[in-house]
């Protein structure tokens, strides 16, 4: 089957799939938006253009900054880097909790782990709010430009060593890292130094393309020396024509080289195919057979070239196939850690971790970020230049997300949320879910099976069978018959207010989403 328009029904469980694979969870809102733009002007609205987000704050003070005002465009200061960094996390962390109806800040994430680039080794706050910041600006444009603007970037420059590539003392680290994770892929090795789509004089060549370049921390760019950068011409192998790139003795020169280089690497048909498989596996699913291969990562690929590596029509015309919404794509994923915890608080809003006292904030996303962390994604701390494994490591991809230690912290999450309480830093009372929120989910809360099903339409991807759905009535029955369920919640629906009617309701619905939000089902999306 090709990448064909989808023309079956556009209906709620069509439209929450599109909504979990594009953004942070899926909130009821979300979905309904989704479905009543219908198919087309959903995905539309999900790729637009959104406004440049404000830049961060102090939320504490940091250095000479005091609480409440930015800090990116100011002086580094060496003791406050770490608070900044944290900041950052903050900051990133509230974007996409109040994430607009966008696919933008989901796209931010593919291109952070893709040019995978660590805060730790960058050793400067700002400029890893910078990179991020043009990674979200150019999230669905050009791939090509982007990689351009990557190659300037003075955190990358940094990260890859391209502050120290040198006429005299190159240094292979970028250009190595440009073909291999960025723009070309690896490849099976054919002989020594030869990687089917590069070789070893490539990464040499190119490293010797981009010597001369370096951060300025004053000025937060890339900086050009003239008298660092090889004029020499650069030939590189069969694998890419021979292609002979003539040295330039200026930054101009130097410039029109790295579009050289990138003109003759992206120019390769197998480029786009290496882009191609990677938004695929991070928005569709981790399986690639040959099949796959030929029909749909082609089709991609060849949207990618006829658009001049422009992502957001590629990406429209894989949200729009028949391919997306096919049974086999729903709910094959395992969320990873920050769409398990970031669409949970959307979902559940647990009230402490939305205050109005930015400190109090800040405090809550440190907590929500090491919670992340202890599930194997740390933002903008990857473990290496190659990104997260779960995104590229064969076979396993996504499944790498759970292993014996990780599904415990997922599911202690979720059951934190739910109904034995999350505890935040400087805070002394846990924080909990507001289960009353799920009342406008519900068709007819007095009865136990509809109340279920409606919040498994909402929390789930894929339908649940008939003993999970009897366990779960189970659970909110108690062990008592239906009609004191429907009692109980007709008495609190008639006087909210009233603690003890309101608390037994309560301790079963907390009890009820507890189960539910730790059973398998809700770990994929």
């Amino acid at each position: 089957m090709a990448l064909m328009p989808y023309t079956g029904p556009w209906g709620a469980a069509q439209a929450a799939h599109l909504v979990r694979r594009t953004m942070f969870g899926a909130t009821p809102a979300d979905v309904q938006k989704a479905l009543s733009m219908g198919l087309n002007g959903a995905v539309d609205a999900l790729l637009a253009d959104t406004p440049e987000p404000p830049e961060p704050i102090a939320y504490v003070k940091t250095g000479s900054v005091a609480e409440g005002n930015p800090w990116t465009s100011g002086p580094y200061e060496e003791g406050s880097d770490n608070t900044r960094n944290l900041l950052l996390q903050s900051w990133w962390i509230e974007l996409i909790l109040k994430q607009d109806f966008s696919a933008r800040e989901k796209m931010t994430m593919f291109w952070a782990n893709h040019y995978a680039t660590g805060s730790t080794q960058v050793h400067d706050a700002r400029y890893m709010f910078n990179q991020n910041a043009l990674l979200r600006a150019n999230a669905f444009g050009s791939a090509k430009e982007l990689t351009k603007s990557i190659t300037f970037d003075p955190a990358m420059l940094r990260y890859l060593s391209g502050s120290s590539n040198t006429k005299t003392n190159p240094n292979e680290n970028y250009a190595r890292e440009l073909q291999e994770l960025f723009t070309i892929g690896k490849g099976p090795e054919v002989s020594v130094g030869d990687y089917t789509f590069y070789t070893e004089q490539d990464v040499k060549m190119a490293a010797r393309v981009l010597t001369g370049w370096k951060d300025d921390q004053t000025k937060m760019t890339a900086a050009f020396t003239g008298t660092n950068h090889d004029t020499g011409t650069k030939t590189f192998s069969a694998r890419y024509g021979q292609k002979a790139i003539t040295g330039g003795n200026s930054q101009v020169g130097a410039t029109r080289e790295i579009d050289d280089l990138l003109n003759m690497i992206y120019s390769q048909p197998e480029a786009a195919r290496f882009l191609a498989r990677k938004l695929y596996r991070y928005f569709v699913d981790y399986v690639v057979t040959p099949q796959i291969e030929a029909d749909i990562i082609e089709s991609v690929a060849q949207i990618l070239r006829d658009n001049s590596y422009e992502v957001r029509p590629a990406l429209k015309a894989l949200f729009t196939s028949t391919w997306f919404y096919d049974a086999e794509r729903v709910g094959c994923v395992i969320k990873m850690p920050a769409d398990l915890v970031l669409g949970t608080i959307r979902l559940f809003q647990p009230a402490d971790l939305y205050p109005a006292d930015t400190k109090l904030r800040h405090w809550a996303y440190r907590t929500v970020r090491r919670t992340m962390a202890t599930m194997a994604q740390d933002l903008l701390n990857p473990p290496n230049v190659a990104g997260l494994p779960a995104f590229y490591q064969e076979p396993a991809y996504h499944e790498l997300w759970v292993n014996a230690d990780t599904l415990q912290k997922r599911v202690k999450f979720t059951n934190d949320i739910a109904l034995d309480g999350y505890l935040l830093d400087e805070s002394y009372e846990p924080s909990f879910c507001d289960p009353f929120l799920i009342g406008p989910w519900l068709s007819d809360p007095t009865d136990p099976t509809k109340l279920v099903n409606d919040i498994a339409a909402v929390v789930f991807p894929v339908p649940i069978n008939d003993t999970q759905r009897q366990t779960l009535v189970d659970i909110i029955l108690a062990g008592h018959p239906a009609y004191t369920w429907a009692g109980a919640w007709l008495q609190y629906e008639g006087n909210p207010s009233d603690e003890a009617t309101k608390a037994v309701v309560e301790k079963r619905l907390r009890a009820l989403l507890k189960y539910m939000l730790g059973m398998a089902e809700y770990q994929v999306c």
